[in-house]
């Protein structure tokens, strides 16, 4: 059945609502609670959070099910990575027999008969999908925003917008519904709403993780990836989905002779000054761990870049894409018939960046200068900052504010400047528009209670040794700084 419930803020203490990937797993394998008691108490949650709008669908008869032949499996001596662990999956992933909107009401019916290539990885490591998670329609925004299936509210204070358009995925984490939960991120769809709802948002390196059977908005820059309550979950799932070995353990020990660097031409300029106090404080607190923090400018002309080169590649690939996945996926509706039913604003930004025959389309010489010219240069940008400086990671504030509030997010004040919710991206966009991996971490909150985001960006490729810096920086306890 569709989920269905009443209001009910009140927590839950109970370890469900705390516990994380790794922990359900050790919980599991050492027959602490069995997967159909814990979904059960996922279930609940659910229902008592559903005025979140986290999920579009939650089959429950279907996830006691599988929860029960996850122990059935157990008991006859099977050993998976993530055998009766549930995880969310954003509704923009292809789900064999479990309804796929693509969040848009075109769809709300359809049942798909395959599972996208990340599902099927998951699927085959045991765990369960436990439900298909709210999204801006076809992924295209940031606030969270969805006419059909609801606004996703911010759990920690849910008059705010969750962020987008992996917008469920992040609630449903921070609410303590699931442990971990699957999005997307083409400029900044999973860092975005982790750094406003307070968890563990992982981008990896683009075309590291499958992509097949995920809505797209621009294979160029689409990425699939991981919200999650630690670094250490995102690490596991990233084992899951590569389908590579488990790493070597390196250990938590501070991190003395590390180098990372940071811009604040570049990611400090456009930033409310309680988000840059609290990056400055984690700055100081990775200092007094060992850690060499340097200032680099990556350059005049690298913002102007990045936002050229990354939403020009964003809007000129959409419209192909869709028609592409609908058709080789055999989607019962048409990239014209869902143009047709947006709301009136997305509607209309289609109408001028996305048609062929909108007023700012870019030409294709336009897009072949900026797939042959600019990318390139943008990632050199990176990559010489990187070789130059010596620094492993890049950090930046993940967004420049904390989560506006729903009904104004379209015209708000970062730093006393009038900005529209596009500003939430400002500083996720570059890495996105130059494929490199990133990952969010809590920081932190707001005198009011907000959470604020640290993002660390590594060099293309650098997936691994990203999760490893991360990890040492979350020991540090800056979350709670």
């Amino acid at each position: 059945m569709e989920k269905k419930a009443s209001s009910n803020h009140a927590n839950n203490t109970g370890p469900s609502a705390t516990i994380g990937v790794a922990e359900a797993v050790r919980a599991l394998e050492n027959g602490d609670f069995s997967a159909e008691t814990y979904v059960g108490a996922l279930l609940e949650r659910a229902r008592q959070h559903s005025d979140f709008n986290a999920f579009i669908t939650i089959e429950e008869e279907a996830v006691v099910t599988a929860a029960r032949e996850a122990d059935k499996a157990r008991a006859s001596g099977a050993s998976r990575p993530l055998l009766g662990v549930p995880l969310g999956v954003k509704d923009s992933y292809l789900t064999s027999n479990l309804r796929t909107t693509l969040g848009v009401s075109n769809l709300k019916d359809y049942v798909p008969s395959r599972d996208a290539e990340v599902v099927s990885a998951i699927k085959e490591a045991g765990a369960i999908v436990f439900g298909k998670n709210n999204l801006v329609e076809m992924s295209f925004g940031l606030t969270g925003d969805n006419n059909p299936y609801g606004q996703v509210k911010n759990p920690r204070a849910p008059n705010r917008v969750s962020g987008g358009s992996s917008s469920g995925s992040a609630a449903a984490v921070a609410a303590g519904i699931v442990p971990a939960a699957f999005g997307g991120d083409t400029i900044g769809s999973i860092r975005v709403p982790a750094s406003l709802c307070g968890v563990v948002g992982f981008k990896p390196t683009t075309g590291r993780w499958p992509r097949n059977g995920v809505a797209p908005i621009s294979h160029v820059l689409d990425t699939t990836g991981i919200f999650a309550r630690s670094v250490e979950d995102c690490e596991i799932i990233d084992q899951v989905v590569t389908k590579t070995p488990t790493a070597t353990p390196t250990g938590l020990s501070g991190l003395k002779g590390v180098r990372f660097a940071y811009a604040p031409k570049q990611y400090l300029d456009l930033v409310d000054p309680e988000v840059e106090g609290r990056f400055n404080d984690v700055v100081h607190r990775l200092r007094d761990s060992g850690a060499e923090i340097i200032e680099i400018d990556l350059g005049e002309e690298f913002s102007a870049l990045a936002d050229t080169t990354t939403w020009s590649i964003f809007f000129r690939d959409t419209m192909d894409a869709i028609s592409g996945f609908l058709k080789d996926n055999g989607i019962p509706t048409s990239f014209e018939e869902i143009y047709r039913d947006l709301k009136p604003g997305l509607k209309e930004a289609w109408q001028h960046h996305v048609l062929s025959s909108g007023s700012k389309w870019l030409s294709e010489d336009g897009y072949r200068a900026v797939l042959a010219s600019d990318r390139p240069k943008l990632q050199w940008l990176f990559s010489d900052a990187f070789t130059t400086s010596g620094a492993e990671a890049l950090l930046l504030p993940t967004t420049p504010c904390t989560a506006p509030e729903i009904g104004k997010e379209n015209q708000f004040l970062i730093a006393g400047r009038e900005v529209t919710f596009a500003a939430l991206a400002k500083n996720t966009v570059p890495a996105s528009g130059a494929g490199l991996p990133g990952i969010s971490l809590p920081m932190g909150n707001s005198g009011n209670g907000l959470p604020i985001g640290l993002e660390i960006d590594a060099p293309f490729g650098g997936d691994r040794k990203l999760l490893s810096l991360a990890r040492r920086v979350e020991a540090l306890g800056i979350s709670s700084l």
